[in-house]
């Protein structure tokens, strides 16, 4: 049996070759030869035996596993790849061609320098591999790569924020179709089922399998199921937890795996759960505690300012009016002895002069009862008479 190992390079999927000799493991970085010439590769795979049928073709040996003159040359290398691509981007652009320059490659050798570009449509590009030539002074090897491929060169990040898959897994590409987005029940949307290369995502490949097992062996969604409280309707099939949904006839939602269930005709297919299963799926009872009902307590309306303001005025007069002393007011009887200013008008006509008093007099006091209606606010009783007008043109006043 032949001792093969595998190997991948750059830009391919993963590739067997003959150790020659050779004890790689896995992640060293070796040279090997390919039909391109002398090329860098990772061991992905230990040497390992194969049967001779499953040769595809003969194999290529591995030169050597690459020792610090060549990592310092790999270095090397990628330093003038970097220098190459914006030189390919300009002079794409010079010659207006319709291609996107996608990388830059050097062959360990240092003697051939692939470019790789992208475009809908074939490019007439040899005067572009003409100027290419006499600027790097190698060999020209013009690839154009497909959008999956490019995005495997590019890289990124994919919808469910992790490294995109056909740069994690490898770039052996495999058939995606749209039947399996239906499998996995997701929402028929390009936009959400489409990855950064505007293809199907790889990942629909891979799951595929594992949902179409998984439906196999689960009943279909809306199939009645037995159980010991009576028909049951199946609502929801959990593919990753292998769980499966279904609504009682009481209307509560149950869910049970689906080993738990078992089939009762004999047919293979999942009919019928156990109490058990459903006893388990539900948990314990929960005991439902009485909580009082809080008790309510009245609020008082707030008194508006113009009502508290009227009461403080009802309750001043009622305090003044019985001789007692109002509410926040001073006694009458401390309060100073005011003259009489007013002057009493005659009915008839003129003013009545106030005569004056004597030196020593002291004026009349106020009874304390009409001191305090005067304090609280009131207004002093208007008198029967009034002031008359004066006819224009009389001298004096004249009654009427």
């Amino acid at each position: 049996m032949p001792t093969v190992v595998g190997i991948r390079l750059r830009f391919s999927k993963t590739l067997w070759f003959d150790p020659a000799g050779s004890l790689p493991v896995e992640g060293d970085t070796v040279i090997v030869e390919t039909e391109r010439g002398t090329e860098l590769g990772t061991v992905v795979q230990a040497p390992h035996d194969v049967e001779t049928a499953d040769l595809p073709a003969a194999l290529k040996p591995v030169v050597r596993v690459a020792d610090e003159v060549d990592l310092a040359r790999i270095a090397e290398l990628e330093e003038k790849e970097r220098e190459a691509m914006p030189v390919f981007r300009q002079l794409v652009a010079d010659h207006k061609l319709d291609m996107k320059p996608v990388d830059v490659e050097y062959l360990f050798d240092g003697d051939k320098v692939v470019f790789y570009f992208s475009a809908e449509e074939r490019v007439d590009f040899r005067e572009l591999v003409k100027e290419l030539a006499s600027r790097f002074r190698a060999r020209i090897d013009m690839r154009q790569v497909g959008v999956r491929d490019e995005a495997r060169m590019v890289g990124g990040i994919g919808h469910c924020g992790e490294m995109l898959c056909c740069v994690r897994l490898g770039g052996d590409f495999q058939p995606v179709s749209i039947r399996m987005a239906k499998e996995q029940d997701l929402p028929l949307n390009p936009l959400k089922i489409s990855g950064l290369c505007g293809r199907l995502m790889c990942c629909l490949r891979y799951e595929f399998d594992a949902y179409k097992d998984y439906k196999s062996r689960a009943p279909k969604r809306g199939a009645l199921i037995e159980t010991p409280g009576g028909a049951a309707k199946v609502t929801e099939l959990n593919t990753p937890r292998e769980t499966v949904s279904m609504r009682l006839e009481d209307g509560t939602s149950v869910t049970v795996p689906l080993a738990s269930m078992s089939c009762s005709k004999g047919t293979g297919c999942p009919c019928c759960v156990s109490k058990e299963a459903i006893d388990e799926a539900m948990g314990p009872a929960i005991i439902p505690i009485s909580v009082p009902e809080p008790i309510a307590v009245p609020v008082l309306a707030e008194e508006p300012p113009a009502a508290r303001e009227g009461s403080r005025k009802r309750r001043r007069r009622r305090g003044g009016g019985g001789g007692g002393e109002g509410e926040g007011e001073q006694p009458a009887a401390d309060k100073p002895d005011e003259p009489q200013k007013v002057a009493r008008r005659r009915r008839g006509g003129g003013e009545k002069p106030v005569a004056d008093k004597p030196a020593g007099e002291k004026p009349a006091e106020k009874p304390s009862g009409e001191a305090s209606s005067a304090e609280a606010g009131e207004k002093p009783a208007r008198s029967g008479r009034r002031r008359r007008r004066r006819r224009p043109g009389g001298g004096g006043a004249k009654a009427e």
